[in-house]
């Protein structure tokens, strides 16, 4: 097949197949191009069956961009390549091997607020206020054990304190209640896959036959459970391949490790390395000042973008008085790009946190200026949705005693808290789900209509199951009979879900309740309302990871703001907020904006911040602004006593610890001739103040 139009690094890495390979792809590098192509190469030149391949990374988006890439390289072989998210490939596994974890075929994946139900009954059980110990809190901390590989025996070592035993308890109760109920959590189908590999190692030499060649997109996003079951899948054959970029690491929240992919050599003695650093995407100057901010972290491979797309415009940066100014500002700038006939969709607003949104909101809304903002809400979160997909799970598995407990009295059937309370412990003494010992009163009505709704599922497509779901619950009546705004636009959500069941209808033909569910429970991408109008977008600089914009503006470039407050004490925090600021910057192709205020109000807190230190990380001859670069705004409050400074100087730093006897322990963000900024965590803002004050001392 035809390689010549890949540059000479970009074919290397097609070219090498003789064991470990690392290809660290720079923002805009075209490494999905390289690993499609490699994958096509593999397959049309050196003869290995699709079927022993295995392409992970890390979204249903990415994944379906794969795969429609491969079917265009290599047609009908593409559909016997395993291309898939972590969790689907998780999946996968389950499914083929349930009866020996335990678990009925028919399982269910629990989602986030499904786990948080069950851990809210839980802390009930055991007489626990769920104000002191808050359920989201532990649910998280369970959730991160798992990514960790740390399961309930494990966490007792770790378990020292009172909170952690509480956590403990709710940890084993939790695990209990998932195996009772035939129901995995998202973490189980990373967790299972490997409790499986290392109690049946046959059963894992059959999936590394199975799969010879692995390629992993995105490494540096992996946890502790993703890497060990890439190294496990891998070891036999050692054809691993993965991708990514450790300048891009941004989802340390979710438990990703960019140190695995830092450690890929260690890994892998004999690993080749090779290095994508020419950019199709951006500006010479756009790809300087990402350079010119990344190379300030420490730990990451050293490597430097290029591009062949010239220098382009300089970086234009503004300090607005406030946020309203900042605001207005990039308004005025979108206006002057509409009237140069630029798209709406070729714009983007970015920010670090989805509070400062709202300015930018109100202002576009009375400027009637389009606009969407995107990952702001998700149509599967919506309460009739999951009241929707509750009632299908149950239909398809009458153990799952979450489902039933959300929709046994949704709509309202007069079936109270002490009812259903007393049926789950009725439920647990017999050892059996609630579904089966429920045998009189309204709650036999309700499983009457779901025994109903069973031997329809046998006759339907899912479409017209959906429908009848609607009409038999009583959801549709309820909506229609309260006869409000809110309630009409609930409806419409749940005839929108009926389009969701017709498009896979179309796609895949009959498909099964069964594959449904689990195929939109593995749904993890944000998946944004798609229409013809041309807007503007607005997102926090975490949802923008993977997509490029023209235009390009980044907002609240504050100290406290971007890098965030709570990354300022610690320097792994601070690099992870640096390579945040590396992707926003990466998006734009060629026009970047970069705004602050000198003051603004986030949170009912008036702040006064200095500048992003990102934005003196960038070379001045980079950027254009409307201030002097480096001036210091000398405005000081006269003080009306003398004795509250120091004779003496004090030498600060940025980094430096101190200790304020108004405002507590904090960090010094900024020094100037005469002020230094520092970040206090109580209360929580940055606060300019004189060097030589004797509240201030340095520890």
């Amino acid at each position: 097949m035809n390689i010549d139009k890949l540059n000479d690094y970009q074919k290397e890495a097609v070219l090498y197949n003789q064991g470990p390979l690392l290809i660290l792809a720079g923002a805009g590098s075209g490494k999905t191009r390289v690993l499609t192509t490699k994958i096509a190469y593999l397959i049309k030149e050196n003869n290995i069956s699709p079927y022993n391949i295995l392409a992970i990374t890390f979204t249903n988006k990415a994944a379906k961009e794969m795969k429609e890439r491969l079917d265009r390289l290599i047609g009908e072989d593409s559909k016997y390549i395993q291309v898939s998210t972590f969790h689907s490939f998780g999946l996968k596994i389950l499914r083929e091997n349930s009866n020996i974890l335990g678990y009925d075929r028919n399982f269910v994946i629990m989602d986030s607020d499904d786990s948080l139900t069950v851990i809210k009954k839980i802390l009930k059980e055991l007489n626990y206020d769920p104000k002191i110990y808050n359920p989201r809190s532990i649910r998280n901390k369970i959730s991160s054990c798992k990514n960790e590989m740390i399961l309930p025996i494990d966490y007792e070592k770790y378990a020292n304190s009172e909170y952690e035993k509480v956590v403990l308890k709710v940890y084993n109760k939790y695990e209990e209640k998932l195996k009772k109920n035939n129901s995995v959590d998202f973490d189980d189908l990373l967790i299972l896959p490997i409790i499986l590999f290392r109690k049946y190692k046959d059963i894992l030499e059959k999936y590394q036959d199975h799969f010879q060649y692995i390629l992993i997109d995105e490494y540096q996003d992996t946890n502790e459970a993703q890497y060990i079951l890439t190294k496990m899948i891998s070891e036999k054959y050692r054809n691993i391949c993965c991708v990514g970029d450790n300048d891009q690491s941004i989802y340390s929240f979710r438990g990703a490790n960019y140190k695995n992919i830092l450690n890929f050599e260690k890994d892998y003695k004999d690993a080749k390395i090779i290095l994508l650093e020419e950019n199709y995407r951006s500006t010479q100057n756009i790809l300087d000042a990402a350079n010119g901010v990344i190379k300030n972290n420490k730990l990451r491979k050293d490597k430097k973008l290029w591009t062949s797309n010239g220098l382009g415009e300089k970086i234009n940066y503004y300090r607005a008085y406030n946020e309203r100014d900042e605001a207005q500002y990039v308004i005025r700038k979108v206006k002057e790009l509409s009237n140069k006939s630029v798209s709406y969709q070729d714009i983007a607003v970015l920010y670090r946190t989805n509070a400062q949104s709202r300015i930018l909101e109100e202002e576009m809304l009375k400027e009637n200026m389009p606009y969407r903002v995107v990952g702001s809400f998700y149509f599967y979160n919506r309460k009739e949705i999951k009241d929707l997909i509750a009632y299908l799970r149950l239909i398809h598995n009458i153990k799952d005693n979450v489902s039933l407990i959300r929709i046994i009295n949704t709509p309202k059937r007069g079936i109270g808290l002490k009812t259903i309370e007393n049926l789950t412990k009725q439920a647990d003494l017999e050892n059996k789900s609630i579904y089966e010992i429920i045998s009189s009163g309204k709650e036999l009505e309700f499983k009457e209509i779901i025994e109903q709704l069973r031997k329809l599922s046998e006759e339907l497509t899912l479409t017209e199951l959906i429908d009848k779901v609607l009409e038999l619950s009583g959801l549709r009546q309820e909506l229609e009979s309260d006869n409000t705004l809110e309630s009409e636009i609930r409806i419409e959500n749940l005839e929108e879900f009926k389009s969701i069941t017709k498009s896979f209808e179309e796609r895949e033909g009959l498909i099964s309740l069964e594959d449904f569910l689990l195929e939109i429970s593995l749904i993890s991408d944000v998946e944004e309302y798609k229409d013809d109008l041309n807007r503007i977008s607005l997102m926090t600089v975490h949802s923008v990871k993977g997509l490029e914009f023209d235009y390009v503006f980044v907002v609240g470039m504050e100290e406290g703001i971007f890098p965030h407050m709570n990354s300022l004490m610690e320097s792994d925090e601070l690099e992870e907020e640096r390579r945040l600021c590396y992707v926003a910057i990466t998006r734009a192709k060629s026009h970047l904006y970069l705004v602050n205020a000198k003051r603004r109000t986030l949170f009912g807190k008036d702040q006064i911040n200095p500048p992003s230190r990102f934005i003196s990380e960038i070379d001045p001859k980079l950027i254009e602004s409307n201030i002097e670069l480096g001036h210091e705004n000398k405005v000081v409050s006269k003080l009306q006593s003398e004795d509250v400074f120091r004779t003496d100087d004090i030498d600060y730093q940025v980094g430096d610890y101190v200790y304020h006897e108004t405002f507590g322990a904090g960090r010094v963000v900024e020094v100037t001739n005469s002020l230094v900024s520092v970040a206090f965590k109580h209360p929580y803002n940055i606060k300019k103040l004189m060097k030589n004050h004797k509240k201030l001392t340095k520890v």
